[in-house]
């Protein structure tokens, strides 16, 4: 996906009045499935490891069964990972998400032909009132 294609939806699901996912929840999810580390999963995002903890503990709450299962560190290693409902929670996402820039794609390169050139937007072009 190029950074154009990226930018068509940022695909927010407002599940209920506990939990969203949005692109951020999302790469957090997939780096964790990636990394096997939850600790590799925010630096990989600069993100810190309690905001990561945070974030994955948030989920992990809302959701019947935990998102990601994760083990101490020290002499066992430690390590994070999705468990099945995880995956199926990051595939639905990325699912809708690709639903969503699909349904909008038309409409936004539309406004995007109406904007003028960067280099000759004038400051301060809100309404005055």
């Amino acid at each position: 996906m190029t950074s154009e294609q990226a930018a068509i939806a940022h695909l927010r699901l407002r599940l209920d009045d506990r939990l969203s996912i949005g692109p951020g929840k999302a790469r957090l999810l997939a780096a964790i499935e990636e990394t096997g580390s939850l600790a590799a999963a925010g630096r990989r995002m600069k993100m810190s490891y309690k905001r990561a903890w945070l974030l994955v503990d948030e989920m992990n709450r809302a959701f019947r069964e935990p998102l990601v299962s994760a083990a101490r560190g020290g002499s066992s290693g430690g390590g994070a990972k999705l468990t099945e409902t995880g995956r199926t929670v990051l595939t639905a996402y990325r699912a809708s998400e690709s639903l969503a820039e699909a349904a909008v794609r038309a409409h936004v390169e539309a406004l995007r032909r109406l904007l003028c050139d960067p280099t000759s937007r004038k400051e301060g072009g809100g309404d005055e009132n």
